[in-house]
């Protein structure tokens, strides 16, 4: 019955527009985060661009939660809606707590194993933006949004791999010498596997509003 009454209602499409450019600023953090990671740009400059697109991406955020308040009849469910944006805020929010621990520990070298993250966090966010673009056509699209969603599903265990890969290294490289250097290492690796862990959440609520959608 809602279905129907909202198929025959004018509904605030607005939502769409934000969504897309919400999760465009993911594509532009983690172009950051990768170049950051790659050493493609200094330390310095690549948090700050990441804080920078977070900062977008916050006021993208509130945009969002004030129209859904102030419209009538949305594109789906608000609690999806505000589900959705907080969950796509949450990705490039820890990206931004990964810069932050970066500049804490003063880290200006990464190893090989972080660069091959920052390589799967911006696959991810390329996905991501694909998906959100998708929403508007979700009855006409659901196939390729789902196997976004698996696609990233896939990204998240290719990471956990890495992790653990990544860890390993760093325990042999360490385990007779510095153990602070364990320590830090060890908090950008659950950094980093976090912001993936984040997109895996984000794709598993666009698959929620799919299934009840479509």
């Amino acid at each position: 019955m809602l279905r129907f009454f909202q198929a025959l209602t004018p509904r605030e499409d607005k939502f769409f527009g934000l969504f897309d450019a919400h999760a465009k600023t993911l594509v532009l953090g983690a172009e950051a985060l990768r170049d950051l990671l790659s050493g493609a740009t200094p330390v310095e400059e690549g948090c700050r661009r990441i804080v920078s697109h977070e900062d977008e991406a916050d006021q993208i955020a509130r945009e969002v939660l004030v129209s859904v308040r102030r419209s009538f009849i949305t594109p789906f469910d608000r609690g999806d809606i505000k589900d959705l944006i907080g969950q796509l805020d949450d990705a490039i929010d820890q990206m931004q707590k990964t810069a932050k621990a970066i500049t804490m520990f003063e880290v200006d070298r990464f190893e090989p194993h972080m660069r091959q993250m920052g390589d799967i966090i911006l696959r991810c966010a390329e996905l991501t933006v694909e998906a959100v673009g998708l929403l508007a056509e979700m009855r006409d699209k659901s196939a390729r949004i789902n196997a976004i969603a698996e696609a990233i599903t896939k990204l998240e265990e290719q990471a956990d791999e890495i992790t653990d890969a990544g860890l390993k290294v760093l325990f042999l490289a360490h385990r007779d010498g510095n153990a602070m250097s364990y320590i830090i290492g060890n908090e950008i690796y659950d950094h980093l596997e976090k912001v993936v862990d984040r997109f895996e959440d984000v794709a598993n609520r666009i698959s929620g509003i799919v299934i009840e959608q479509v």
